[in-house]
């Protein structure tokens, strides 16, 4: 370790610290992992570390932190340094990505301002946004953590956690829509509406910013989907590609579904209409729903008929 420290000592004097140069590059990736791990067990213990050439104390991170919120971000810091160690060149990646932040929160926050950022929508101004959302709303904290568990539980293309918070636009696109869903209740719809487009634009979802989302969401694949203003999502539901929560067009207002809890929504499914799916509810591929779904039954086709009967699904 003495050695490693030595080193990484020597390494800061270049103009970039993480520049993977060959020669060199297991022995140095090898140090910095170290000396991160070594920093992470300061964090648990609660000793001052250095981050970056900054000091962080372990009292720092509780402003973004609930009393059982710790055990998660740990396990993504020792998910990054370890496919650092697989991958010595992806390190500076998971550097600047997960191991020099404090929070999940502001690894969170950095990584969606720089995917939704652009030539005139400045990244830091972005991440000042996402950052005051999740400080001042404990239930968005919360949701994020229930969504990164809800998809490393039900999807099995779900290697890990930082996997999931890195590389899946379904869940990357739900915070962002949280985001603007809580300033949209703010009065804020022009920075919201801005976020949505932003959503769609770069990862193919496209919710709009009044819809309101549950916690423990798994958006599989996530291309496609179109989720309208007034829909409303319970918890613990799945929805696959190219799943449309629609209005029929005929009406204005209150027109859009409600799916219940635990409910499991196709690939290329249409939900038309201020209608309800029932709790626990699935909707097979391809369906298109225009009435309501009884809690616990199953529904296919276009129009969409209970599995168990012929009979048209009935109001």
């Amino acid at each position: 370790m003495a050695a490693c420290i030595a080193n990484s000592r020597s390494e800061t004097s270049s103009t970039d610290p993480f520049t993977l140069d060959s020669s060199k590059c297991q022995t140095s990736t090898r140090c910095r992992t170290q000396l991160c791990r070594l920093n992470l067990s300061n964090l648990v213990s609660g000793k001052t570390s250095n981050w970056g050439g900054k000091k962080v104390s372990n009292s720092s991170k509780t402003t973004l932190h609930d009393e059982d919120e710790d055990g998660l971000w740990l396990k993504i810091q020792e998910e990054a340094l370890h496919d650092s160690e697989q991958e010595p060149i992806l390190f500076k990646y998971y550097y600047s990505s997960i191991l020099s932040h404090v929070s999940l929160e502001s690894a969170l926050a950095s990584h969606l301002a720089m995917k939704l950022s652009n030539a005139h929508i400045a990244s830091d101004a972005l991440v000042e946004v996402f950052l005051s959302v999740f400080h001042e709303d404990h239930e968005v904290r919360r949701a994020i953590r229930d969504d990164l568990k809800a998809v490393r539980e039900r999807d099995p293309a779900c290697i890990s956690y930082v996997h999931c918070l890195l590389n899946f636009k379904g869940f990357l696109a739900c915070q962002a829509h949280r985001v603007a869903h809580k300033l949209w209740s703010q009065g804020r719809a022009v920075t919201a509406l801005l976020i949505q487009s932003r959503i769609s634009e770069v990862f193919a979802v496209d919710i709009h910013p009044g819809a309101k989302i549950g916690r423990g969401i798994l958006l599989d694949h996530a291309t496609g989907i179109v989720i309208g203003e007034t829909a409303v999502i319970g918890d613990n539901v799945t929805i696959l590609h190219n799943v449309t929560l629609g209005g029929t067009g005929k009406v204005s207002g209150d027109r859009h579904p409600k799916i219940g809890d635990g409910v499991l929504i196709g690939a290329g499914t249409k939900v038309l209409g201020s209608i309800r799916i029932g709790e626990g509810a699935k909707i097979g591929a391809g369906s298109v729903v225009l009435k309501e779904v009884p809690p616990k039954t199953t529904a296919v086709g276009n129009p969409a008929r209970l599995v168990e009967g012929n009979e048209k699904l009935v109001i």
